[in-house]
């Protein structure tokens, strides 16, 4: 999700245990009920089988309120066993990818420099150490982007890739390891764009990813490529719906907009926004609680 947290000091993680159902509910509603720019929380698997979440803020929240919220979503047992931690914001990394496994989605394999050893010869392995900002691929969100691009690979080669509001760059570069080909990867935030270039440095694709930090899509260095055949944003509501008419502008005859960062209460207003565009639904995703859309631009438009 292209989402990052610029931190000073300590910070605050909570961290819950609960059954994969629930884990994916307390997840949903902490990013439903709270500001998006304070919270980012992520519902994960680990090696044992047993599901956790994990909710990193930027400020101290109302711990109350957070509990009444993991109470609403997984009962009142889940809630009396949140844990609250003040870490420091050079510690984040290492708090929040300590024992996540890695994430498969179709070909591709997203792991941390831990698990570098053990990727499978037929899977693109995408090692992200994601900082601050968000997208290790344990997000339904982004996984979600994964296994539409995945899709997408096996109907052949697409030459112009845009990610906006790139987060950890795990879109970008996942795109140009496999096809190849140049992606420019977006992000409103200096600590996000800063991440998704050493990744794609530490993925072999610095010279295939060229990252901006720019807020929309107007930038001229955008502009200059062309029109895309691929285009990700994975970012929230508000967003999407206002960046339906220029993604649309930028979208090539017979490309594709992949559209995440939605609850599925959401869907039908995302849906709706590119419609009105002249695009057409071609799959829904659904996936840990969120919901992500393949939107296809027709080759000629009405």
């Amino acid at each position: 999700m292209g989402l990052a947290l610029t931190v000073s000091g300590s910070t605050t993680l909570a961290r819950v245990a609960a059954e994969e159902p629930a884990a994916k509910r307390i997840a949903a509603l902490l990013h439903e009920s709270l500001p998006a720019e304070d919270v980012v929380a992520a519902a994960f698997e680990d090696d044992g089988g047993r599901w956790h979440v994990a909710a990193h803020f930027r400020m101290p929240p109302d711990e109350a309120a957070v509990r009444t919220l993991v109470a609403l979503a997984a009962g009142d047992a889940a809630a009396s066993t949140l844990s609250f931690e003040q870490i420091a914001a050079a510690d984040w990394v290492e708090a929040s990818l300590a024992g996540l496994p890695p994430v498969d989605a179709g070909r591709f394999r997203v792991h941390g420099a831990h698990h570098r050893a053990g990727v499978p010869a037929n899977r693109i392995g995408l090692e992200i150490e994601a900082a601050l900002a968000f997208g290790t691929g344990h997000h339904g969100t982004t996984r979600g982007c994964l296994l539409a691009l995945d899709a997408l690979v096996k109907r052949g080669r697409r030459r112009r890739v845009l990610d906006v509001g790139t987060g950890s760059g795990v879109l970008a570069i996942a795109a140009a390891r496999a096809w190849h080909v140049p992606v420019i990867a977006t992000d409103i935030d200096p600590l996000a764009v800063a991440a998704a270039r050493a990744n794609a440095r530490l993925n072999r694709a610095g010279g295939m990813v060229e990252t901006l930090r720019t807020a929309g899509v107007g930038a001229r260095r955008i502009r200059a490529r062309g029109r895309y055949d691929l285009i990700f944003a994975n970012i929230l509501l508000g967003p999407l719906v206002r960046m339906a008419a220029p993604l649309t502008r930028l979208a090539a005859p017979n490309a594709r907009i992949v559209l995440s960062g939605l609850l599925p209460a959401h869907t039908p207003a995302a849906i709706a926004a590119y419609r009105a565009q002249g695009l057409v639904l071609e799959k829904r995703v659904p996936l840990s609680g969120w919901m992500t859309l393949v939107l296809k631009q027709p080759a000629r438009r009405a």
